[in-house]
C-alpha cells in the first residue's frame, strides 16, 4: 500500500489566476526514494508543502484532487496530525531550528516535548535520531556552532525523532557546499535503507540520479514525467524545459553510448559499464594478455 497517494492535485494560491499545481498524480511506496526536479516556479516547493497539508491549510487558496498520507486525507485533517506521519524539512535549516535550545540533544527533544511524548519514550527516540544522522558526538554542541551540513542533518534528526513514515525535503542542499551536500544525501540514503519513504525536491540531479527509484519532473505546475532516472534523463525535451541532466548522462549522449533500451547511464558505474562494452565492440578491449 502506498504511503503517499496524490490524485489529480490542483492548487491555486490566493489572489492568483494561474494554477501552481495542475493535475499532479503519483504515489510513493514504503522505502522508496522519489526525487522531484524542474526549473524555478515549476511547483516543487508547493507540492512538498501540499504533502503535509500546509497547502492549503496554511497558505489557503483553492484546491482540488486528493492527497492521502499514510491513510489520512490531508485536506480533511489538521497539519499537526499529518505531520506525525509525514515530516517536512525546509530549504533553510535556520527556519526549522527553534533557537530556544542550547544543545543539539535539546533541539532534537524540542518537538517531542511539544507533542507531550513521555520522557521514557523521548530518550530512545532522540538517541536513535542522533545515531542515524551521525550527530552523536555533537549532541552537547550548540546548534549554531554546527557547519551547514551538520545543521541540516540536525533539522532532519528533529523531524525524524517524531517517527514519521515519510520524510519530505524541499531543496535541502541548496545552501550547502559539496561536503555538506554529501552528508545530507548520505543521511537520506541511510533512512531509505531503514525503510522510510523519502521525497526530495532538488536541483542537483547528479546527486539524485544514483539514489532515486523514481524521478518526478514538473514544469509550470504540471507533471511531465514520473519514471526511473534512466528513462527520465533519456528524454530529449528536458533542456527545452529547463531541466538539467547528470554530467555523465550528457557525456554518454554526446558519445552515442546507450543501453539496449535506449537509455543513457546516470551514474559513473553505469558509464564505466557502457565504456567497457563499447571498447570491446570496437576491438579496443577483450582482456588479452600483453
Amino acid at each position: 500500500m502506498a504511503l503517499i497517494e496524490v490524485q489529480d492535485l490542483r492548487y491555486r494560491y490566493p489572489d492568483q489566476q494561474g494554477l501552481a499545481l495542475d493535475g499532479i498524480s503519483f504515489s510513493v511506496e514504503p522505502g522508496e526514494f522519489v526525487g522531484i526536479i524542474g526549473p524555478n516556479r515549476a511547483g516543487k516547493s508547493t507540492l512538498c508543502q501540499a504533502l503535509v497539508g500546509l497547502v492549503p491549510h496554511f497558505y489557503k487558496g483553492a484546491i482540488g484532487g486528493r492527497v492521502v498520507a499514510d491513510g489520512l486525507d490531508v485536506h480533511k485533517h489538521p497539519v499537526a496530525e499529518v505531520a506525525r506521519r509525514v515530516g517536512l524539512v525546509f530549504q533553510n535549516p535556520f527556519t526549522q531550528i527553534s533557537g530556544a535550545k542550547f544543545t543539539v540533544y535539546e533541539e532534537v527533544a524540542f518537538g517531542l516535548e511539544n507533542a507531550g511524548v513521555p520522557r521514557e519514550e523521548m530518550i530512545p527516540r532522540i538517541e536513535e535520531a542522533l545515531r542515524l544522522l551521525g550527530l552523536e558526538e555533537l549532541k552537547d554542541r550548540s546548534p549554531f556552532a554546527l557547519s551547514g551540513g551538520q545543521m541540516q542533518r540536525l533539522a532532519i534528526a528533529s523531524v525524524l525523532a517524531m517517527r514519521p513514515k515519510v520524510l519530505v525535503l524541499d531543496e535541502p542542499t541548496s545552501q550547502l557546499d559539496p561536503e555538506g551536500t554529501g552528508e545530507v544525501f548520505a543521511a537520506m540514503a541511510a533512512l531509505c535503507r531503514q525503510g522510510m519513504a523519502v521525497v526530495v525536491a532538488e536541483h542537483k540531479v547528479e546527486r539524485l540520479a544514483p539514489l532515486a527509484g523514481k524521478i518526478l519532473v514538473l514544469h509550470a505546475g504540471r507533471r511531465v514525467a514520473f519514471d526511473s532516472p534512466r528513462r527520465v534523463f533519456a528524454r530529449e525535451d528536458l533542456p527545452a524545459l529547463g531541466v538539467a541532466v547528470p554530467p555523465v548522462t550528457e557525456a554518454a549522449r554526446r558519445l552515442g553510448w546507450r543501453f539496449e533500451d535506449g537509455t543513457y547511464p546516470v551514474t559513473t558505474e553505469e558509464a564505466e559499464e557502457l565504456a567497457r562494452k563499447n571498447l570491446v565492440a570496437a576491438g579496443g578491449g577483450g582482456g588479452g594478455r600483453g
